[in-house]
């Protein structure tokens, strides 16, 4: 039985306000839209691929997730394109879809505001301003500066709405997307806000990007086998697959949000961050600082460990990384965790857009009651700990989600995703 946070009443102040998702866009390698991204997550369906310009450009690492081809025209116009990077140009995008699903009435601009985080920002875009302009620095674009901002894309969505409320970007390494959920809920609870456009966004898929990332063993070098490369909680796993993508969603008052008719996708009903304090790239092997998040999420969304359904894990595929987290999720769930999952198997590591997509992806699957298996998953080097879901999709009961985020730095970030009710 799940238990709910207290009703008011008499001596008792009113329970916090429930934040709900009514808008969701995606960018992603698994898909242009949450249902083309669940159908490949739910087949299990890898989307890393050898890319020419990695081998020319003298990347070691010739292997990534890149977002398909889609109709940018469509959303934005040349002028727009021209003023933008490829990371700021997926945000829009994807925010767009966002805020077109959910169909916002008009609102107050100063009560909207715009959440988005990411681990990399303007950099790559920055390496091609170097490469490209190294012998002549005069001649630098005109717009580089806010082409390389790392809040440019938080900024291009207030803009493009007109929304005047709190605007801001996180940078939380690979936790990035979920802190910008987690603290755009907490704005609207705290009646700051009414409706936020929250998520995350990524793309690092240059020479410099991955040379960087391979110098410090984090990537997969399964070069000759790309398909294969990302294999979270595998016991070959031999490190990440980069990829590049956004999603962002709309929060709101559930009130607000039944009140209009909205359709409500689901609810943000737990956020908790935390850091290891404990190295700047390895997470605490111990996983007793992560496991403190999962269950300050769990507690902060009026639940026990036990209500949990399922896990969506941060699961990158490296040695490390998965061998800490499963410890985690052992210690935090006493040993009787539920179903868990890890997407970047077909995704590959959006790094700051993981943690928005993890949670969209996290939502539907609460939604549908279903849990994807890993992809590429034969020898579940965790499966004493932790129930890793391999070869099919598993039938649950409908129960909250825990969706966990963990950064570079030691950032912990673990949301609780609750199905419509």
């Amino acid at each position: 039985m799940i238990w709910h946070r207290p009703t008011a009443g008499p001596g008792r102040p009113d329970p916090r306000p429930r934040v709900v998702v009514t808008g969701i866009g995606v960018k992603s390698p698994a898909g242009l839209t949450l249902d083309e991204v669940m159908d490949t997550v739910l087949a299990a369906r890898p989307t890393a691929e050898v890319h020419k310009d990695l081998i020319e450009t003298g990347s070691p690492v010739h292997i990534a997730c890149r977002v398909p081809d889609f109709d940018v025209d469509s959303y934005l116009t040349r002028r727009e394109r021209r003023q933008i990077d490829r990371p700021t140009e997926l945000a829009l995008c994807a925010a767009a879809d966002a805020v077109r699903q959910a169909a916002l009435p008009t609102l107050t601009p100063s009560r909207v505001g715009v959440h988005l985080g990411t681990g990399i920002g303007g950099l790559p875009t920055m390496e091609a301003l170097v490469r490209d302009n190294d012998a002549n620095p005069t001649a630098m674009p005109v717009h580089s500066v806010p082409r390389t901002m790392a809040n440019s894309a938080a900024a291009r969505v207030a803009m493009h709405y007109g929304f005047q409320g709190s605007c801001v970007t996180y940078s939380t390494a690979c936790a990035s997307g979920a802190t910008a959920i987690g603290e755009a809920t907490r704005r609207i609870q705290h009646g700051e806000l009414d409706v936020a456009v929250a998520g995350g966004f990524d793309s690092a898929v240059t020479a410099f990007m991955l040379s960087g990332f391979s110098r410090m063993q984090a990537l997969s070098t399964r070069n000759d086998d790309p398909r294969s490369a990302s294999r979270p909680f595998d016991a070959a796993r031999d490190g990440f697959v980069m990829g590049e993508g956004a999603a962002v969603l709309v929060l709101e008052l559930r009130e607000s949000a039944l009140m209009r008719g909205a359709t409500v996708l689901g609810e943000i009903a737990g956020y908790a961050t935390n850091a290891d304090a404990h190295h700047i790239v390895a997470p605490h092997t111990d996983g007793a600082v992560a496991a403190a998040c999962m269950a300050g999420a769990v507690s902060d969304a009026g639940l026990l460990p036990s209500d949990i359904g399922q896990i969506s894990a941060h699961g990158t595929s490296t040695q490390a990384n998965d061998r800490a987290e499963a410890a985690a999720i052992h210690r935090c769930f006493n040993g009787q965790a539920p179903p868990v999952t890890a997407v970047k198997g077909v995704t590959g590591h959006l790094i700051g857009g993981s943690g928005a997509l993890e949670a969209a992806i996290a939502l539907a699957c609460a939604q549908r009651r279903i849990v994807p298996p890993v992809a590429n998953l034969t020898t579940a080097s965790e499966s004493d700990r932790i129930d890793v879901v391999a070869g099919a999709p598993r039938v649950v009961d409908s129960a909250p989600v825990l969706s966990n985020s963990f950064g570079f730095g030691g950032q912990n970030v673990c949301l609780v995703l609750q199905p419509a009710t």
